[in-house]
């Protein structure tokens, strides 16, 4: 085991297990081969997006679905994820509506297989990833800029937890360009997105010719200068894997910096996740997928750090996953979706604020199976 867990957390998570494992089997036969993202009046929708098949999203489900294979041995998991990834591409033929996001695509589908199967097919779509993602790289600023459109500047935090598709790249292929293009981003992000105090912007707009910080807007969060809590999670956990991949002091000192001001904003409202750490506090606005990701990244830093530093980052992330789950979790079987109280963006509508999102499934399920050691490396 990779951790040392309190008994009573490792009966918590052999419990939740449990209830996993019934509620994704439920799932799984209503759904054959949809891909979800947001439930509606309690059902997944296929890929109900505007941008459909290119969705960001679309991998987690593949991914959840692999971890559980992986855990449970159970074919039914293997067979859906297979068929999620097939359809997927579709996305990779299509090519122009793709983005940043790749690596959540393709990490969680096609490498995951490879990774467990050998699937020859699945490791050359892996690489086909790889390839769309280094191609985004801006040599003059260093960073991989985001999103299409009149954006050639933008880099976001976000993609911290995209670049291990090119460090999986560069060491599948004995090619270091990948992994030149991941720390050389990694290293802007640091410059342009991680504040002194550990907290993070979202979003900078560099020059595309100089690389020139330009503008902070406020992106997903409050405002510009506010904290998005799902933005820092991404930093805690994208430095920790960057850390993994290249054992660079530099990307885990990041991490514990930016973990450290996460877990003491946390730790103020009771351990569950309000959208922005900056944000008015009325009204209160959750987003358990920001709780997810963190206590992940959380778990990650305690792999790598001294016996008297672990129990910091491990009970921040028990306490977490815990909370949340009590707060949030729906173990109805007939209802789609697990943990609830998700949100997209600050201003953001209803229909995407304080709902179950698939993504915040995909991290609560590899944070238990982690605290079992029935996890497998999907980064």
């Amino acid at each position: 085991m990779k951790y040392d867990v309190p008994s009573d957390d490792v009966k918590w998570a052999e419990d939740v297990l449990k209830k996993l494992n019934a509620k994704l089997s439920a799932e799984c036969f209503r759904m054959k081969g949809v891909i979800p993202y947001i439930p509606q009046d309690g059902r997944y929708r296929d890929i109900d997006t505007g941008e459909g098949i290119y969705w960001w999203t679309n991998g987690f489900w593949s991914g959840m679905l692999w971890q559980m294979y992986y855990a449970a041995g159970d074919e039914g998991y293997r067979t859906l994820a297979e068929a999620v990834e097939e359809r997927l591409d579709e996305a990779l033929e299509g090519f122009e509506g793709l983005y940043h996001d790749v690596g959540f695509m393709w990490l969680h589908s096609s490498v995951a297989n490879y990774r467990l199967t050998g699937n020859a097919v699945s490791r050359r779509r892996g690489l086909h990833a790889a390839n769309i993602l280094a191609g985004r790289y801006n040599p003059a600023g260093k960073f991989i800029r985001a999103w299409n459109g009149d954006r050639a500047g933008w880099i976001i935090i976000d993609c911290m937890m995209n670049i291990p598709l090119l460090y999986w790249a560069s060491k599948e292929t004995g090619d270091p360009r990948f992994a030149y293009i991941a720390q050389n981003h990694a290293d802007t992000a640091i410059q342009t997105l991680v504040r002194p105090d550990g907290s993070c912007n979202h979003i900078a707009v560099l020059s595309p010719e100089t690389g020139e910080c330009l503008e902070i807007p406020g992106g997903q969060g409050y405002a510009s200068g506010s904290s998005w809590s799902r933005g820092q999670a991404w930093a805690v956990y994208g430095y920790a894997l960057s850390f993994r991949h290249t054992g660079r002091q530099r990307y885990l000192d990041t991490a514990k910096k930016i973990a450290h001001y996460v877990i003491a904003n946390f730790a103020q409202h009771s351990w569950l996740p309000v959208v922005d750490f900056r944000a008015p506090h009325d009204p209160v606005k959750y987003d358990s997928t920001a709780a997810m990701i963190a206590a992940c990244g959380l778990l990650e830093i305690a792999e790598y750090v001294g016996e008297y530093e672990k129990p910091l980052y491990m009970d921040a992330a028990l306490k977490i996953l815990r909370s949340c789950e009590k707060a949030f979790a729906d173990w109805d079987s007939e209802h789609d979706g697990i943990i609830g109280k998700g949100t997209t963006a600050y201003h953001d509508g209803p229909a995407t604020t304080e709902v179950p999102i698939i993504y915040a499934d995909y991290f609560f399920t590899e944070a238990v199976l982690r605290l079992l050691g029935k996890d497998f490396l999907i980064w």
